[in-house]
């Protein structure tokens, strides 16, 4: 299990856009599904029994898709560089996830790549598709980017995240030079940095924007023990970070996380109806999540 899993957050298409990724990675697989029982219809609204969450994994990165309603909508902010090795590689993923979508930067030869487009696909989530240079260490990166009142911040959060999580390096670091306004003269360009071994990328975009960071995309960071837990939510809502519920919470920036404790994904999927039930009622009460009253919850006959 990844460290930090990915968590995209869909009105009431997540088992749909699940299917459709992992028809376009060739490395694919479907994973665990959760469905609604009572106590977690009436909170979010949706169906009982209906798909609550789908887990899966393209090219060994792991993924969660939640349907939770039309509350939050999947924008740019947040993006998906995927690795290639060669430009045919990088045309046919274009070409199947343009179907619907919209081109944000078009697929052409870059001086950075000899091939390279960024996409918005049908659901709304972004991939930046490139012919990798040298080695590929990770071939599906998250990539932040910083616009409007964080715009400028990008080098301050890859500091804060790799102080915060353990064997976390910082990269490679390319910066905006005098002339390339709107951007501010030594803001980054781009970036990439690892956290806990996975590699993430940032940047920096002072141009007008029509979005920002929300939670229509996290990152779920899975603990395994109530010290972590406590680690993890004090560090990322600490200077100007803020709580939310279920285990959610924003960081100084504005980019979303949820701090999990494993414990609560294996309850949740238990086969007895009863004790999941039990144990969902008990995580909608918390801001963050206590893994004593989920076990108290759980073994409660």
């Amino acid at each position: 299990m990844q460290k930090i899993t990915s968590f995209l957050w869909f009105d009431n298409q997540a088992e749909e856009a699940v299917n459709f990724y992992c028809s376009v990675f060739k490395n694919s697989k479907t994973g665990k599904v959760a469905r609604y029982d009572e106590a977690g219809s009436k909170a979010a609204g949706r169906p009982v029994g209906s798909v609550m969450t789908a887990s899966f994994q393209l090219e060994g990165h792991e993924f969660v898709a939640l349907n939770g309603g039309p509350i939050f909508k999947i924008n740019p902010s947040i993006s998906f560089i995927v690795n290639c090795r060669t430009a045919s590689d990088v045309e046919e993923l274009w070409n199947k996830l343009i179907e619907g979508g919209t081109a944000l930067m078009p697929l052409d030869k870059y001086p950075f790549s000899e091939k390279y487009g960024w996409l918005q696909d049908k659901y709304g989530l972004s991939w930046q598709l490139i012919v990798a240079m040298g080695e590929i260490k990770q071939t599906i990166i998250p990539s932040l980017m910083f616009v409007g009142k964080v715009a400028g911040r990008a080098e301050e959060a890859i500091n804060f995240y790799t102080s915060i999580f353990k064997n976390s390096t910082v990269g490679n670091i390319f910066r905006y030079g005098a002339g390339q306004q709107p951007d501010k003269e030594g803001t980054v360009m781009f970036a990439d940095f690892t956290l806990n071994g996975q590699w993430f990328a940032a940047m920096d975009s002072a141009h007008e924007h029509k979005f920002n960071f929300n939670e229509a995309i996290s990152f779920m960071v899975n603990c395994e023990t109530q010290e972590e837990v406590d680690y993890y939510w004090n560090k990322l809502t600490g200077n100007g970070g803020q709580e939310s519920q279920c285990g959610w919470l924003k960081d100084k920036f504005g980019v979303s996380w949820q701090i999990t404790p494993t414990v609560l994904t294996k309850y949740i999927n238990d086969p007895d109806a009863k004790k999941a039930k039990r144990v969902m009622q008990a995580m909608l009460q918390m801001k963050k999540i206590e893994i004593a009253p989920l076990e108290e919850a759980y073994a409660n006959a």
